[in-house]
């Protein structure tokens, strides 16, 4: 049956006149029960009704459409039963909600295809165009389709309810919906807690070599090989007290003129570097430090308006805590004597070259000696032998290797071989450097022997070191070979400061002085230090282009003083040795040595071997 389709001045109704929901819904729910009625008999006609418009639902059973005629109160009432159970059937199976009779929730839908379109095809698009809308229709064919809908929803009714192919796919999709709704919400990972902090020791840090110091910041810093060493030192100790650590300072002071001053580390010489712990005046007069002087403590990191590191609390001096009191000698006040302990050369290896300067020129402990050398005679090589056989028999000796205007290769080479401190300013570095290092090195060698210290300095060479002297020395006389009157003048004092000390303690420094260069100055600077040690080893040209080593002229070196050294036996057997030696040429008296010392296995079973009527060689 036919049903005319309603006036258009309903459309064009106003909003405040328009029906309310409820009777939108009403005539939505008689339209589905139109379907069911017309299979039963015929029961009175009803009065003809302005057809409502038709909404297509979006999660619909079977057709759209409505039945447009008139029903009594019973059938109302039927009807809202109906509705009520429907509703509750299409949120039992996950439906959504019904929409209203001016089809708003498919005016959402299409707005948010259309935002999606506009955005370039997003995830709420699906290739909209306003020029292909399926829903923009005429007046007729809005009218003609909603009576199509009503046949095709009785239609549907009639045949055993709803279009099976059609719902089971709004089903599968309302399902995968839900699930995906109903899964939980992944929760955000939440941050790592940093590690706590530790107790750190800037001294370690310090001498870590860079691959080693990479591998320990990864801890700390992410990206650690974009540092430089000593700024990776820093930003490993400020994340450290970040986290809640602690860092232990420790080095040797260097007091400035206004009365502050720095810890600075050994193993960089003594340079200025970032991580330098700053000590305030009131804690250099507090505890009397001096120059020179080896400090611990609690550190912190600098604050935003700070540069440096500050030490916090002073825990020890030398060693001493800090609050104990204790003795201050000082260096110069305490009195010189002669060497009266001797330093054993010969070793376990058995080394030539040990074992020669142990017979003819025995070193003391507060020796003060010069090793004359001509270029590539082999000087270096004796150095670090010497730095060997003291470290090896004399493990509590302070040892200090100290290189000025060296070759770089040399000093490399120097560290990995001595075991001692090596302190080092290479040729590439300025005088003011090489200055600064020598201070440093004479003050820390003072405040240990004020502590009865045995101190050993190896200088390579005093030579430069007087250059870098006169180089700095301004207004003086020039005299021979462009040299200044006053430049030697800091450089003797700290040659003069080796000594045995009858209180206690000793400093022995052993330095090589450069002859036969061509430069006149190194000739007159040799002749300025000349005579002033206790201590000479000459070397020879003639016998290192023999390639014969020790290259030892036995005739011109020997130790002043040698008899406080040696036994009195022993010395007795020395003097007869060195009576035979003295009839051959030098390198006839080093070559007859050497077979006698290779056929022995100690000086001293050489010694015993002598007959006191003479050698036979």
């Amino acid at each position: 049956m036919i049903i005319e389709s309603a006036p258009r001045q309903f459309f064009r109704a106003p909003r405040h006149n328009r029906p309310a929901p409820a009777a939108a819904a009403t005539a939505s729910a008689t339209a589905e029960s139109a379907a069911p009625a017309a299979t039963q008999p015929p029961a009175a006609q009803p009065q003809p009704q302005p057809a409502q418009p038709h909404t297509q639902h979006q999660h619909g059973s079977g057709g759209g459409g409505h039945n447009n005629g008139g029903g009594n109160s019973n059938d109302s009432r039927q009807f809202f039963k109906k509705q009520k159970g429907q509703h509750a059937t299409r949120e039992h199976f996950g439906h959504g909600p019904r929409e209203d009779r001016f089809g708003r929730q498919n005016r959402h839908d299409r707005n948010a295809n259309r935002h999606g379109n506009q955005q370039g095809g997003g995830q709420g698009g699906h290739g909209y165009d306003k020029h292909d809308r399926q829903d923009r229709f005429s007046r007729k064919d809005r009218d003609r389709n909603q009576q199509h809908g009503n046949d095709r929803h009785q239609n549907g009714h009639a045949h055993g309810g709803t279009n099976n192919g059609h719902v089971n796919g709004h089903h599968h999709e309302d399902a995968a919906v839900a699930a995906i709704q109903a899964e939980p919400a992944i929760p955000a990972t939440p941050a790592v807690p940093l590690p706590p902090g530790k107790t750190l020791n800037l001294r370690e840090l310090q001498q870590m070599n860079i691959v080693a110091l990479h591998e320990f910041a990864k801890e700390f810093v992410e990206n650690s090989l974009n540092f430089k060493k000593h700024d990776l030192i820093c930003e490993i100790l400020k994340r450290n007290e970040a986290r809640g650590g602690e860092m232990i300072g420790e080095g040797i002071l260097e007091l400035l003129p206004e009365g502050y001053g720095f810890l600075r580390a050994a193993c960089f010489s003594y340079a200025t570097c970032p991580e330098d712990v700053f000590l305030t005046p009131q804690q250099v007069r507090r505890y009397g430090i001096r120059k020179g002087d080896h400090v611990t403590g609690l550190v912190r990191a600098p604050k935003p308006n700070e540069k440096y590191f500050t030490m916090m609390r002073v825990d020890t001096i030398h060693g001493i805590p800090a609050e104990e009191p204790r003795e201050k000698a000082v260096f110069d006040n305490l009195t010189p004597i002669f060497p009266n302990r001797r330093i054993i050369l010969e070793g376990k290896s058995r080394d030539v070259s040990m074992r020669v300067l142990d017979l003819l020129c025995p070193i003391g402990f507060g020796q003060r000696g010069l090793i004359i050398a001509p270029p590539r005679v082999g000087k270096t090589i004796l150095l670090q032998k010497i730095a060997s056989a003291i470290m090896e028999n004399n493990p509590d000796v302070h040892l200090i290797m100290l290189l000025i205007d060296e070759r770089p290769e040399e000093v490399t080479d120097m560290e990995r071989t001595v075991k001692g401190e090596v302190i080092s300013s290479t040729f590439d570095e300025s005088p003011e450097r090489h200055i600064h290092v020598c201070e440093m090195v004479a003050e820390r060698a003072k405040r240990l022997v004020e502590n009865k210290k045995d101190v050993v300095i190896l200088l390579d060479s005093i030579t430069r070191l007087s250059r870098a002297y006169n180089n700095m020395t301004q207004g003086g006389r020039t005299g021979s070979g462009g040299l200044d009157t006053n430049a030697l003048q800091k450089p003797k004092r700290f040659f003069g400061a080796a000594r045995n000390l009858e209180e206690g303690g000793s400093l022995t420094i052993i330095a090589t002085a450069l002859v036969d260069t061509g430069s006149r100055m190194d000739q007159v600077i040799y002749e300025e230090y000349k005579g002033t040690g206790n201590l000479d080893i000459q070397l020879d040209r003639s016998l290192a282009e023999r390639r014969i080593f020790p290259a030892l002229n036995i005739n011109a070196s020997g130790t002043r003083k040698d008899d406080g050294l040696y036994h009195r036996d022993e010395l007795d057997r020395i003097n007869l040795l060195r009576r035979a030696l003295h009839l051959f040429t030098p390198i006839e008296a080093m070559e007859a040595l050497i077979k006698k010392l290779i056929l022995s296995d100690t000086n001293m079973e050489l010694l015993m071997s002598l007959k006191p009527d003479g050698m036979q060689m």
